[in-house]
């Protein structure tokens, strides 16, 4: 096995947008760099299962709703 195919696998320090710290191992950076977080996933919705909503570009769900709005799996 080649000693180049594997990337450097080391301790870090993530900071937190409230400030907060913790270390973890990961391959970005160098031995003891700091990770500043832009967002936080405390609060953002991709982490906090936040409420998506779905945007209707050029009325499409309503004229699915049109076409096929009366059909339903129950006889």
């Amino acid at each position: 096995m080649k000693s180049t195919g594997h990337p450097d696998y080391h301790m870090i320090k993530v900071k937190m947008t409230d400030g907060t710290e913790f270390e973890t191992r990961s391959t970005w950076g160098k031995e003891g760099d700091l990770m500043t977080l832009e967002i936080d996933p405390l609060a953002h919705p991709a982490w906090t299962g936040g409420k998506g909503t779905m945007l209707d570009a050029g009325g499409q769900v309503a004229r699915f709703n049109k076409r096929f709005g009366g059909l339903s799996l129950k006889k």
